[in-house]
């Protein structure tokens, strides 16, 4: 009874999402079936499925793994650097003052001007698309962290200010509880980047992941098999995007900020 409602519930909330894409899915597989759009161009559907199917022990065997590995160190490296830089420009205001406006200026710069300059000093090593991956990616921990706590706990601030507490009390009990929402939505952002960076590092330089896979059939006109690759993706940013959603759900509802 209980996988029942929790079924019910779920369809009410995204079946409007699933019918869309159900009406999607069925006119492009009718445009392509018919000769509306080129298969080079736009393969249907099931060429799509049948490629993934022919091509799943090279795609799940070697690339995604890669783009896996790369995304999942990317984000690690992202969460550790956002999370201190954004607690240091909180605590010193003279830090902030310093960093903001270059942090602000590095996302601004094209990756794909900055990509080469990675590979002239890592070469095509994990550490070129790992420097992709973290630049693209940890600005929004670093805004997440610094705002939640800028802006957290206000009332509760001045309860304890009067009560004679510390900073460290106050940063304890006040403003990281309640930044935690602003964090995880740095930290969410955060996640998804990192596939698109690891993605972009490994389009512009390496020998696998599902970047480089995508590329080379690209190349090669072979149209299913980079649709295949990029529904890999797809699925990954998402899966990915749903572990850190479901963290954040579990610990926000222990702490008593989520009902």
């Amino acid at each position: 009874m209980k996988i029942s409602a929790w079924f019910k519930a779920r369809m009410r909330s995204y079946g409007p999402f699933v019918l869309l894409l159900l009406l999607l899915l069925a006119g492009w597989e009718t445009a392509a079936r018919i000769g509306g759009v080129p298969g080079y161009i736009l393969p249907a559907p099931s060429a799509v499925w049948a490629a993934l199917r022919e091509h799943a022990p090279l795609l799940l065997g070697t690339h995604l793994p890669a783009t896996l590995t790369e995304a999942l160190l990317g984000f690690a490296l992202a969460a550790v650097s956002g999370t201190l830089l954004g607690a240091g420009m909180h605590m010193f205001r003279p830090l902030e003052k310093a960093l903001y406006p270059l942090l602000i200026v590095s996302q601004t710069i094209p990756m794909i001007a900055l990509s080469p300059v990675f590979i002239l000093w890592f070469g095509y090593s994990l550490w070129s698309k790992l420097a992709v991956v973290l630049l693209t990616s940890f600005f929004p921990v670093v805004v997440g962290t610094f705002d939640g706590l800028r802006s957290g706990g206000d009332m509760y601030r001045e309860l304890l200010l009067t009560l004679g507490a510390g900073r460290r009390q106050l940063l304890l009990k006040t403003q990281i509880p309640m930044a935690l929402p602003a964090y995880f939505s740095g930290l969410k952002l955060c996640i998804v980047y990192c596939v698109v960076g690891a993605t972009i590092g490994e389009w512009l330089g390496g020998g696998k992941g599902l970047g480089y896979y995508s590329r080379r059939m690209a190349g090669n006109l072979q149209s299913a098999e980079m649709f295949a690759a990029i529904l890999l993706l797809a699925l990954l940013g998402m899966g990915l995007f749903l572990i850190i959603a479901l963290t954040e759900r579990l610990i926000l509802k222990k702490r008593g900020l989520l009902s």
